[in-house]
C-alpha cells in the first residue's frame, strides 16, 4: 500500500483552501453589489398629487411597460403639496440623466408661473421636456335637473336682462375649470359666478347636490357620472368632438369659439439631461402609450394618448403659458 506524504499534499490542499477563499469573497462581492446595481437601473416617475387621483391613474397606467420599453423599474412616487411645487423641485435637483421624471398636468408648468408672483421653480428654465402624454379636454357639465340641453341655452339664459347669475364650481382659484370658465365668460361675453372649491371631488358634489349650476372638468373625472345620467353634458372645451361623447358639440360648433381648454399631462426631466437620454427615454414613451392595452386603459377612462417630441411638448409649454397668462391677467385672478 503506497503512503502518502503529507509534505508533499500541503500544496494542493493550500491551493483549494485558497480557491475557497476567493470564491467566498468573489460571491460576497457579487451579493452585496447586487442591490446597490439594482437601484441605479431604477426610473422614478415623481406625480404631484395624492394616489388614486387621474395623474396618478396614468402614471401607473404606464409605469410597467414603460419600465418593460426602458429595460429596467419604473417607481411612481407621490409627492404632492405646493401645487406641483414640492415635485418640481424634487426633479429640477434629480441627476440629469432620465432618471427622474416629472409627470404633471399643465397647471403646474403652464399656469402657476402667471399665478404666482414668487414660484420656486421656472419650467423653461429648470426643466427639460420629454413628450406629452394624454390629452384632457374640459367638458361643461351641469346637474341632471337644470333644465339647459346645451351651453347655448346656458349662455342664452345668462344673458336674459334681470335673470339670476348662474354659478361654476371650480377645484380652485387659477385651476384649469376656473380658467375654462373665464374663457366661456370672455368668448361669450356673459359673467357666470365663480364657486372656487379645494379640490375637484367637493366641486362635483355641489353640482350633483344642485348647490351650484354647473363645472368645467377633465372627461376621465366626469364620465361615470355622464354615463349614469346624473350629470349632463352640454359642452366641450375643443377643437373636436370626443368619442366617449360623440353627441355633445364643441362650443365653436355652437357659435362660441375661443373656448378650447385642455388639460394635458406631459414628461419632463431636469434640465441638462443629455439629448441623447432624453431620446431614449421619448422613444420608450411613444412605445408605451402605442401598446395596445395601455392605450385602450386610458381611453377607456377618457384620456387621449398623445405622445410628442421633446420640441413638440416644448412649443406647446409655451404657447400655453402666453394663453394662460393672458387670461389670469386679464381677469386680475390670484391664488387664494
Amino acid at each position: 500500500m503506497t503512503t502518502l506524504n503529507p509534505a508533499l499534499a500541503r500544496p494542493a490542499t493550500f491551493k483549494r483552501r485558497a480557491l475557497g477563499a476567493a470564491l467566498t469573497v468573489l460571491l460576497t462581492a457579487v451579493t452585496f453589489s447586487l442591490p446597490v446595481a439594482a437601484q441605479t437601473n431604477i426610473t422614478r416617475l415623481v406625480v404631484a398629487f395624492p394616489p388614486g387621483g387621474p395623474v396618478d391613474f396614468v402614471a401607473r397606467s404606464m409605469a410597467e411597460t414603460l419600465g418593460k420599453e426602458l429595460g429596467h423599474q419604473v417607481i411612481v412616487e407621490n409627492k404632492a403639496g405646493g401645487n406641483g411645487a414640492i415635485a418640481a423641485e424634487f426633479v429640477t435637483r434629480a441627476t440629469p440623466d432620465g432618471s427622474t421624471l416629472w409627470l404633471t398636468s399643465v397647471g403646474a408648468v403652464a399656469i402657476n408661473p402667471s399665478l404666482y408672483e414668487k414660484l420656486a421653480y421656472n419650467p423653461e428654465r429648470d426643466l427639460a421636456p420629454v413628450s406629452l402624454v394624454v390629452n384632457n379636454v374640459e367638458v361643461l357639465v351641469v346637474g341632471a335637473n337644470v333644465p339647459f340641453a346645451n351651453a347655448a341655452e346656458l349662455v342664452a339664459a345668462s344673458r336674459v336682462p334681470g335673470s339670476k347669475q348662474l354659478s361654476m364650481a371650480s377645484s380652485g382659484t387659477g385651476s384649469v375649470p376656473h380658467l375654462a370658465m373665464e374663457l366661456l365668460n370672455d368668448a361669450a361675453k356673459i359673467k357666470l359666478l365663480h364657486v372656487p372649491y379645494k379640490g375637484a371631488a367637493p366641486a362635483i358634489n355641489d353640482v350633483l347636490a344642485g348647490h351650484v349650476t354647473g363645472f368645467f372638468g377633465d372627461i376621465p373625472g366626469l364620465i361615470s357620472h355622464i354615463n349614469a345620467g346624473k350629470l349632463k353634458a352640454l359642452g366641450l372645451a375643443a377643437p373636436k368632438r370626443h368619442p366617449l361623447l360623440p353627441n355633445v358639440k364643441t362650443f365653436n360648433e355652437m357659435g362660441i369659439p375661443g373656448v378650447d381648454s385642455d388639460n394635458w399631462y406631459a414628461l419632463f426631466a431636469a434640465k441638462g439631461t443629455p439629448a441623447a437620454d432624453l431620446d431614449r427615454v421619448n422613444q420608450a414613451v411613444r412605445r408605451t402609450l402605442n401598446n395596445p392595452q395601455v392605450r385602450a386603459r386610458l381611453q377607456a377612462s377618457g384620456a387621449e394618448p398623445a405622445p410628442s417630441t421633446p420640441a413638440e411638448l416644448a412649443a406647446l409649454l409655451k404657447s400655453d403659458t402666453v394663453k394662460w397668462a393672458r387670461v389670469v391677467k386679464t381677469n386680475n385672478i390670484k391664488p387664494d
